[in-house]
């Protein structure tokens, strides 16, 4: 049977790219529960090992008082109320009612309800199918763009992490270690056990993925410490450095600089014209993770077309 599918995948690619959206609009729907869910569990966990270590000094110790301004850190009771990306059940934010799951269909749910709660009507941000609707569609766009294989298989769910991410990042300027480092080793270890595909993008070899996953750490982290030294502050976080690092393992270190020319213009474009519009203070932070994991997904799919096309118009190459 799984034979008889592969055949038809291959030989109807627009078969393939619909299963695949199908498929990735209720992953988005599992999506929407990670950006929102992932970082609470992170704050939790970090408030719980702070009242470990708290608990653990001896109440002879000496500690220096934090200034009076500065709230305590509540308690934190991770076994009172679990708080996992499966518990408790996705409810309202206005009245707390349960979701049903005829009412958390991706997309069309919350189209039937017109954007709101089923139970109280108050207003569901058009957030929750955006994201459903991106995930499909980029997904959708990956295996038209692929073709049925395991190339397509590989850029689907680092698409799913790359998405993932950038919500993460816009709503907490965090990268969660529990998504890049396993996009990281899953592109190494896609590289030995898949290897190059002719013709595609990723994975690539293994010495390509380790290089790449080297050198996209150590860019960045070099950037980031010149930029410490020359004007004492911080102008990324560590959370940069490994996505870098995880778009290195997947497709090389070669596709490298055409990842951070784009996140850097991009970047630099939209702050600009959100400076220049909307009045933003320029010393306001701006989430960097965005903009790689979009440049990163472009060069995933155009990225020789991109070099060769910025040569062309260089003059470098005739």
């Amino acid at each position: 049977m799984f034979t008889d599918i592969a055949v038809l995948y291959a030989v109807y690619p627009a078969w393939f790219a619909g299963s695949v959206f199908v498929i990735a609009l209720m992953v988005g729907s599992f999506l929407n529960v990670v950006i929102y869910r992932l970082p609470i569990m992170m704050e939790r966990e970090w408030r719980a090992q702070i009242e470990e270590l708290s608990a653990a000094i001896p109440p002879s110790t000496t500690i220096s008082r934090a200034p009076a301004s500065a709230p305590a850190a509540p308690r934190a009771t991770p076994n009172a109320d679990r708080f996992t990306l499966a518990t408790p059940r996705s409810a309202c934010p206005a009245c707390k009612t349960p979701i049903k799951p005829i009412h958390n269909v991706p997309v069309l749910s919350w189209l039937a309800l017109r954007g709101r709660c089923a139970a109280c009507r108050a207003p569901i941000s058009a957030r929750y199918p955006a994201v459903e609707l991106a995930t499909g569609l980029l997904s959708a766009w990956i295996a038209w763009h692929f073709g049925f294989g395991a190339a397509a298989c590989c850029a689907v769910a680092v698409t799913w992490a790359l998405i993932a991410l950038t919500g993460i990042d816009i709503d907490h300027q965090l990268l969660p270690d529990s998504i890049t480092l396993p996009l990281l080793w899953a592109g190494l270890l896609a590289a030995v056990a898949i290897g190059p595909v002719p013709g595609m993008a990723l994975p690539v070899s293994p010495k390509d993925a380790i290089i790449g996953a080297a050198a996209g750490y150590l860019s960045l982290w070099a950037v980031f410490h010149a930029f410490r030294l020359l004007t004492g502050k911080e102008g990324m976080g560590y959370g940069d450095f490994k996505l870098f690092a995880a778009l290195g393992a997947w497709m090389g270190w070669k596709i490298l600089p055409v990842v951070i020319l784009l996140a850097a213009g991009a970047g630099a474009c939209l702050g600009i014209l959100m400076i220049v519009f909307r009045g933003r203070d320029r010393a306001a932070p701006m989430p960097f993770g965005p903009y790689l994991a979009a440049a990163g997904w472009l060069a995933m799919l155009y990225g020789q077309q991109l070099v060769d096309g910025y040569l062309h118009l260089s003059g470098l190459r005739h």
